[in-house]
């Protein structure tokens, strides 16, 4: 394990306007561009299986695929890396099965990157199923009553069977709201697992991010930053948010702790979905994103378009012979309307619930690809105010 001197990592110098960082043999990122009136940075992550364009949204493949899509799908939405759960992969189908079939990629044929989170989040949302010790996590499946253990080294062993490009630390999520005291703790645990984390992990082909924790206190926040980025790691995450917390609150605290993070290295920021949170996040200097929500609403029957959220099932569809959203180009809106999707929906046909998973996905996929483009025309700003403007008009 290496300990970074520099906060900012090592620059090694400029080219073509890009600022290089210090390279692995499987890795490197490239700050490509900063925002000159905001926070928001475009750059690209370089992995084993292909170069991720940021700031990014990753589809979540709970497991092992991402709901109501195939790996077709993902491609034509422009899908650059999706996630898949450790914890969940780890009860069914087993990670020693994966690892048997080659890994991840080849088990479900997805060439491009992939991130695994380590479970640690699922696990301390158990709540009265689990019990947390200084050597790890004793939780019972909360479909089987089975009774398991998961510890840092289990989750790194879990992690490198399955062979995702980016691997998360073992982690404890204080809950929320919840005391100083009670952070504090957490957060600490957190700093003393990652240590057994970086010990255990020995994939030189696959990136260990560590996660920043400490709940919802501002000294805290600022602890477990410098903490973990005296590791040497290929990107580093904030983890802790979007757990029920307002979204100034959220907004605050992802603004106080992305500067503090090594500025040549990529941001991601855990569980966030919305295209508000997105907008928000790459403002605040965040590169990556994740979250369950776009299929998940889509299932429900709800659908992401520039002018805010909809109900499919709505009446006012009836009749509507426009795509979910005049500027998508995604297959729902290219091919089908509103009315036809709200039909089938209505109907109880798996169809709506596919149709309006593709369309949420390429429509968060858009939105960061806007997003990329105007940061790197120095126009950030003006494009964050024009869409949030239309996301939440005041008139």
């Amino acid at each position: 394990m290496r300990r970074l001197e520099n906060h900012d990592g090592i620059c090694l110098g400029k080219y073509a306007g890009r600022i290089i960082t210090m390279k692995s043999d499987y890795f490197s990122y490239e700050l490509l561009k900063e925002d000159k009136k905001t926070g928001a940075r475009a750059g690209l992550l370089h992995t084993p299986h292909g170069d991720i364009e940021t700031p990014i949204f990753m589809p979540v493949g709970t497991n092992s695929a991402v709901k109501m899509m195939t790996n077709d799908h993902l491609k034509d939405t422009g899908a650059q890396i999706i996630l898949g759960n450790s914890y969940h992969l780890f009860l069914r189908p087993g990670n020693k099965l994966i690892k048997e079939f080659g890994g991840l990629h080849k088990w479900m044929n997805w060439d491009k990157p992939i991130l695994t989170d380590s479970g640690g989040f699922q696990v301390f949302s158990l709540a009265d199923l689990r019990n947390i010790t200084e050597d790890g996590v004793k939780f019972k499946d909360a479909k089987t009553g089975t009774e398991y253990f998961i510890n840092p080294e289990i989750s790194m062993e879990i992690q490198q069977d399955l062979g995702a490009d980016i691997a998360m630390a073992f982690d404890e999520c204080a809950p929320y709201p919840c005391t100083y005291e009670e952070a504090k703790t957490a957060m600490e645990r957190t700093h003393r697992w990652l240590e057994r984390c970086f010990k255990a992990h020995t994939r030189d082909d696959q990136a260990l991010f560590p996660i920043v924790q400490g709940a919802f206190y501002d000294d805290l926040r600022q602890e477990s930053a410098r903490v973990i980025s005296t590791f040497d790691a290929v990107g580093y995450a904030i983890g802790g948010v979007s757990v029920g917390e307002p979204a100034d609150v959220k907004n605050h605290f992802v603004e106080l702790t992305a500067p503090l993070l090594p500025r040549l290295k990529p941001r991601y920021l855990m569980g966030v979905g919305t295209p508000e949170d997105l907008l928000d996040g790459i403002l605040r200097g965040v590169d990556m994103f994740d979250c369950v929500l776009p299929t998940r609403n889509a299932r429900h029957g709800s659908f992401f378009t520039e002018e805010g959220r909809k109900i499919i099932k709505n009446k006012e569809f009836e009749k509507d012979a426009s795509p979910l959203d005049k500027n998508c180009n995604c297959y729902a809106c290219k091919n089908h309307t509103k009315a036809y999707i709200r039909h089938l929906y209505r109907a109880g046909e798996a169809t709506a619930a596919i149709l309006l998973s593709i369309h949420n996905i390429q429509f968060l996929i858009n939105l960061v690809k806007e997003a990329r483009k105007a940061i790197l025309e120095d126009r950030y700003q003006e494009f964050y105010t024009e869409r949030m403007g239309k996301l939440f008009p005041t008139d």
